[in-house]
């Protein structure tokens, strides 16, 4: 049985003003991911239509070790800190799948 696919996932709450530039850093940092880590596969940005401050982000890769080994990269700091001092609030976590319809 291969395992679950995982994931990445950030909660963000955009400084009012810094959407833009969030957006910008956003794409930076997994264009960079996308370069630079073994096992990414996708991430995605979504913007909540009710509330344009508040953002989620998913990133898929093909196993737990692949993410955790990114977010072990030099730079990952530097590059999740630039987006993160746009914000009010971030919250992240690492995920599996469990269902997929």
């Amino acid at each position: 049985m291969t395992e679950p696919a995982s994931y990445a996932s950030g909660n963000w709450r955009v400084s009012e003003g810094n959407e833009d530039q969030f957006v910008a850093r956003w794409t930076e940092f997994l264009e960079w991911t996308r370069d630079s880590a073994k096992g990414f596969e996708e991430a995605n940005l979504i913007r909540d239509a009710a509330h344009p401050l508040h953002f989620v982000s998913i990133a898929r890769w093909a196993d737990d070790a692949s993410q955790q080994a990114w977010r072990e990269l030099p730079e990952f700091g530097e590059k999740l800190g630039a987006c993160r001092e746009l914000c009010d609030d971030f919250q992240g976590g690492s995920f599996r799948r469990v269902v997929a319809v």
